[in-house]
């Protein structure tokens, strides 16, 4: 059955061919009376609205429910719960993202996974789970591709098979489609709170304490280098935004992702954003050039969303060179083993540089480095502030300032522990000071 976006782009005198799909179709009991009413909706309304569904103003937005309820009014035989229930549908498929509309409106819902048209994951306070969530053919998950990613003029295709986008919402997507997903195409969905996170909000989650939250924000105010490590769902990125919270409103921010979803707050930023090749292959720009652009503009902070590659030997410079305050995040399971990991990404940047000559780079660079966790009961912790207190010989020194000591299971799987400083009070201590921030020297004596 054709959907109301497929009914346009006939219209139009377009087709799509989705030749190769073999996934059974589920079977909507409701199917024919909601293209009935799409029909209707096609022939009766401005077909302009479905097309840029994605912008559409509060007051076009009630005007085509309002007529959906009105067309529906018109059939016979439907209970006023199942109008409402087709109206939410059709409404959801036309102005929304169809059927997992209502799982990105689930505030408790952080990750949304579909690996299938009858296979629907989600992830919701740390736990993955299946929903009952179904598609009823593979176009219609190909539908919600395009619709996710033709406002942003990327593409997808046989050519171009995988594709990083965001939604209105500033949520992360990354698709996958077939030959590289042998089971059809795949959609995985990083949500974003539409009020972004807080200090107070992840200190009230168990993320860290109320001290560990006072050094970093000195930290961040007297203008060093932070890298926040982890793996992958731990809550980088959350982190990183709050990081940048604590930059004061009167410098002026240059942020540089692979698809932006940082959400700072302050009035001076400028948002640099990567571009895939265009459909020749040209017209990349990656990571690495936006640093090294970045340079150029002025930058009182520089943050990157991600480093993965070559361009961490461009961060390394900037850092080095008078950018202090640089802010960013890196893949890596603890912090000792994100320093291997930055050594690896500089030497990808084509440099035949001695790795002594890196690891001085990297200990000159970072001050501080804030390794999070997503642990076994899905809470998210910052499990180590981490000082780079410089090179001795060919080792960069590493000391932990705060860590959080887990200590077994309790009732339920949930992991027990606690945060404790470490007793050492960290080199970066005087430089603090002389930035007019005042710490208690108690903070870190455990």
């Amino acid at each position: 059955m054709a959907t109301l976006y497929q009914r346009l782009r006939t219209k139009k005198e377009t087709t799509k061919s989705n030749e190769g799909l073999n996934k059974p179709v589920i079977e909507d009991a409701n199917r024919d009376l909601k293209n009935k009413i799409q029909q209707r909706l096609i022939n009766e309304m401005d077909t302009k609205l479905f097309l840029k569904s994605n912008i559409l103003t509060k007051a076009e937005k009630k005007k085509i429910k309002d007529k959906i309820e009105e067309l529906l009014r018109d059939e016979d035989g439907i209970s006023p719960l199942e109008r409402e229930r087709i109206t939410e549908d059709l409404y959801a498929e036309i102005i929304g993202f169809g059927p997992i509309q209502r799982l990105l409106d689930d505030p408790d819902i952080s990750e949304i996974m579909i690996n299938s048209t009858d296979q629907v994951y989600v992830e919701s306070k740390g736990k993955l789970r299946l929903t009952e969530i179904r598609f009823r053919d593979a176009e219609e998950i190909y539908h919600l591709i395009e619709k996710i990613v033709a406002p942003l003029g990327r593409r997808i295709d046989e050519s171009c098979p995988m594709v990083d986008a965001r939604l209105p919402d500033g949520s992360r997507v990354n698709v996958i489609i077939p030959p590289l997903a042998i089971k059809g195409p795949c959609i995985t969905i990083r949500k974003f709170s539409k009020t972004p996170l807080q200090i107070d909000d992840i200190i009230n989650l168990g993320t860290l304490t109320d001290d560990m939250a006072r050094f970093i924000e000195a930290c961040v105010k007297s203008r060093l280098n932070i890298i926040v490590s982890g793996g992958t769902g731990s809550g980088k990125t959350t982190t990183l935004n709050i990081l940048s919270s604590f930059i004061p409103h009167d410098e002026r921010i240059i942020t540089i992702e692979d698809a932006a979803e940082l959400q700072l707050m302050q009035d001076h930023v400028v948002s640099l954003e990567t571009r895939p090749a265009n459909i020749e292959g040209k017209g990349e720009i990656t990571i690495r050039q936006l640093v090294k652009n970045s340079l150029r503009m002025r930058p009182d902070r520089i943050v990157i969303g991600e480093v993965r590659g070559g361009e961490a030997l461009d961060m390394l410079q900037a850092m080095n060179t008078g950018h202090d305050g640089c802010l960013t995040t890196a893949h890596a399971n603890n912090p000792r083993d994100l320093l291997s990991r930055l050594e690896t990404m500089v030497m990808m940047a084509g440099m035949d540089l001695p790795i002594r000559a890196i690891r001085q780079q990297i200990a000159s660079a970072i001050d501080i480095i804030i390794h999070q966790s997503r642990l076994r009961d899905g809470s998210r912790k910052i499990t180590h502030i981490t000082e780079v207190q410089g090179m001795e010989g060919d080792v960069i020194v590493l000391q932990d300032i705060f860590r959080f000591y887990q200590q077994g299971s309790a009732f339920g799987g949930k992991i027990k522990g606690e945060f404790r400083s470490t007793g050492i009070r960290p080199l970066c201590y005087e430089h603090i000071k002389r930035s007019g921030i005042e710490l208690p020297i108690d903070l870190f004596m455990g």
